[in-house]
Parts: structure tokens; sequence; C-alpha cells
């Protein structure tokens, strides 16, 4: 390994409830990275688990997207030029959360394929990030194979290769892929992979010195504040509130307006037990950008505050993106299996999740399955993939609260016992409302002993 590894950035829990009229208000002003509290190690990975190689700068995007349309009403034919157009704009509609932007990105992309249908590997990996980005990591794998078929060292297609493998479930072969990417393009995109490839593993150790090694390293501020925000995310999630707070104000000396810092600084508030100043910074946040993540993170914030319809409407409003998303090519079943379990329909989250499951076996699709079956009355089949979430050594406190439940549930109460302290010393913040349920279950079984 040439240097660090990180941990990704956000792992967002998506969500569908009710059909909602505010879907055209959406659509208008969507946008980006998901972190619900409920789930605490989801900051770092649910669909696309990290931030695509060469990210660019949110500010500087808008600018070189005006530049490069400038540049292609004199130069129609520059097939380099289209595919840089593609990627930015499946970039924009990732930063932004504006799903309407894919369409777009499709067809640059395919027009620089049209003019330049071999030896475009920017075209090629520019196909694999909108096929990561709509959550098709089977197409997202092919494609960036293709572009690194053209060119080994692309460094976009080496970075998608290893978020694909890992979205399949396909750990052992995205831990080869990361080496290979950090021995031919060594760089913080390649690192943020290692480091979430050695954190899935359960190695927050090795997670930890990579992504701190990666922030030595960074040079601009985008990358400072990336880097910074991916170790207070790892920090919140084993409990480091203070390095979390510490690492957050990096990021935001580095970027002030860094929206995956800001949501961490809220999750920091919150962890400290500052509900006021954590609901005032997410709703912050959510007025910019109305994802699901952020939806149902403000939305518990709400519950623990005693809000209950202001956290129902948060609920709502989460299917309004959904279906828009899935209007524009974006696969949304985990995001709806997470989101009805605990905010809408055990039903629909089912279906949800065993569709998921049939796509990808990963440890978030095993514990969103094993959490459905559960709230449907099935937990005999529900604790095998809850052991499954835990199996590769991941350390969640979210996964083994839904352990722990599950296992009470099914009559296990020394393993129930086991499993929900351990969440709470891994995490005693993992979420607004599990934390809390998770304490009377563990208050309940000590008093049954």
């Amino acid at each position: 390994m040439t240097s660090t590894q990180a941990v990704p950035p956000s792992r967002g829990r998506g969500t569908v409830l009710r059909r909602s009229a505010v879907a055209l208000a959406l659509a208008a002003g969507l946008s980006v990275g998901a972190l619900a509290f409920d789930g605490q190690d989801a900051p770092r990975a649910p669909a696309v688990a990290v931030a695509p190689a060469g990210r660019l700068d949110p500010a500087d995007l808008p600018r070189g997207i005006t530049a490069l349309q400038a540049h292609l009403k004199a130069q129609p034919k520059d097939a380099t030029a289209w595919a840089s157009l593609g990627a930015a704009y499946v970039e924009q509609a990732r930063t932004n959360g504006d799903p309407t932007r894919y369409a777009q990105a499709e067809q640059a992309l395919e027009h620089s394929l049209k003019l330049r249908p071999t030896d475009n590997d920017g075209a090629l990996a520019g196909r694999a990030a909108l096929a990561a980005a709509r959550h098709d990591f089977t197409g997202a794998l092919t494609a960036a194979d293709a572009a690194l078929a053209v060119n080994g060292y692309d460094e976009l297609a080496l970075a998608l290769r290893v978020d694909a493998l890992v979205e399949l479930g396909r750990y052992d072969e995205a831990r080869a892929a990361a080496r290979t990417a950090d021995a031919r393009r060594p760089g913080i995109p390649v690192f943020t992979r290692l480091a979430y490839v050695h954190e899935l593993r359960g190695d927050t150790d090795a997670a930890h010195r990579i992504l701190t090694q990666a922030l030595n390293s960074a040079t601009g501020p985008g990358d400072r504040a990336y880097v910074a925000t991916a170790l207070a995310q790892l920090a919140l999630s084993t409990g480091q509130f203070m390095e979390a707070g510490q690492r957050v104000e990096t990021a935001l000396r580095a970027d002030p307006d860094y929206l995956p810092a800001l949501e961490a600084r809220a999750r920091v508030q919150y962890a400290r037990g500052d509900l006021r100043s954590a609901t005032l910074g997410m709703e912050q946040v959510v007025a910019r950008y109305p994802l699901p993540g952020q939806l149902v993170a403000l939305g518990e914030l709400y519950e623990a505050a005693g809000r209950g319809a202001d956290a129902r409407a948060q609920y709502r409003l989460v299917d309004a993106w959904t279906a828009l998303a899935h209007a524009h090519g974006v696969d949304t079943d985990l995001d709806t299996a997470l989101a009805e379990a605990d905010h809408g329909e055990p039903a629909d989250a089912l279906r949800a999740a065993r569709a998921e499951w049939a796509k990808r076996r990963t440890v978030h699709t095993a514990d969103a399955l094993a959490w459905a079956l559960h709230l449907n009355g099935r937990d005999a089949e529900a604790l095998p993939y809850a052991e499954r979430a835990t199996a590769p050594g991941y350390r969640s406190a979210a996964f083994l609260y839904h352990r722990g439940v599950i296992e009470r549930a099914a009559g296990d109460t020394a393993a129930a016992r086991r499993d929900l302290t351990a969440a709470l010393a891994l995490n005693p913040a993992f979420s607004p409302t599990g934390s809390q349920l998770a304490r009377q279950a563990v208050a309940a079984l000590k008093g049954a002993s």
C-alpha cells in the first residue's frame, strides 16, 4: 500500500414513504449526500460509498460545466470534452442530489463514444460513474473494466471498480482492486477506498491510520475538507466524539460550506447532548440538500424532541425524492427498505429488501433484510441475515442493535444482552431513536435476569 486508507463518505439511508405533492418542489431543488442518524455507519458507505476519483469542487463545478458547454459550441466534435461534460453532469447530480442530470450525462457520454468509439476510456469511465450513481453496480463494474482495458491507469475507472465490487459485496476482490489502484494511481481517491475496505473488515485502526496519512498529504482545501470529514465520520461511528468534533473543525476551516462536514457537526452536537443545535444544523443542511438521508436524520431529531408532526412531515418528503430518482433510472430498493422499515410500511420494506438482496449481497443489504424480516415477525429467518451483516467484522452500532433486538425476539436473551450492550459501548449516540430503545432493552433484559 503506497499510503493510506480512507473511510468512504456518506452511507446514506434513503427512504420512500407516501406519494406526495412535494415532488415538484423537490425536483427544483434537490441535493446531495445522505447521513441518517439511525445507522451511524451509514456516513461512510450506502450507495456509492466514496467520493468519486478526481472529486470536483462543487463551487467550481457550475463554472466548469459552463466552460465545457461553451467550448463544445465551438468544437462540437471534441470527444474528450463531451466525456468530461458527461462526467461533470454525473458529479453535479451526485453533489446536488438532482437525478434529472443523469439523462444529460448519459447523452453527453454516448455522444462522446459516437465521436470516438474506440480508445475512449474517459467516456467509459463516465459510464461507470453514471451506473454507480444510479446504483447499477454490475453495470458500473462492466464499464470500469472496459475503461481499464483501454487505459489501465485511468484514475476514475480504478476507483469506481473498487466501489462497484464493494457495493456488490465482493469484498476480497474489492481489497485486491484497491491495492491495484494504489499501485497504479496512489492518491486521496484511492486511499479512501483502501480505508473503507479495511473498515469493512473491522480494522478501524488501519482505516484511521490511512485517513490520517491522507489528511497530512492533502494540499487543496477540498481534499482537506473531504478527508477530515471522513475521519470525523469514522470517529463518530466508534464513539470518539471529541476527536470527531476536532476533525469537523478542521474540515470546516478548509471549506466552511462543505455539506458532509456540516452534517457531521450536527451529528457531533447530538452525540454531545445538544439536541437543539443538532436540529438547527440539520435543518440548515436539509434546506440546501433535502435528500433521503438528511430528511430521515432531521425527522429522527424531531422525534427525539417530541415533535412528532414535524418528524412525519420530513418522512413524507422522502417519498418524493425516491419517486423522482426512480423516474430517472436510480435503483432505490435499499433506500426504500431502510426508510419503510422504521418510518413506513414493514411489508413494503421487506419487498424492497428482498429485491435488493437478489441484486447485491453486502453487509448493508443483509442488515436491511434482517431488520425488515424482524419487523414482519419473521425473526427465525431474520437472524442468519443479522449474523451475516456483522460476519466480516464490520463494526456498526446500528447493526449490533438490530441483531440484539432480533435475538431478543427469537428468545436468545444472553446474545441479545451482549449485542445491545456492545452497540451502546461502540457508539452510545448511534441514533436518536434507536439508542434510546437499545438502552430500554438492555435495562429490561437486566431486570429479567
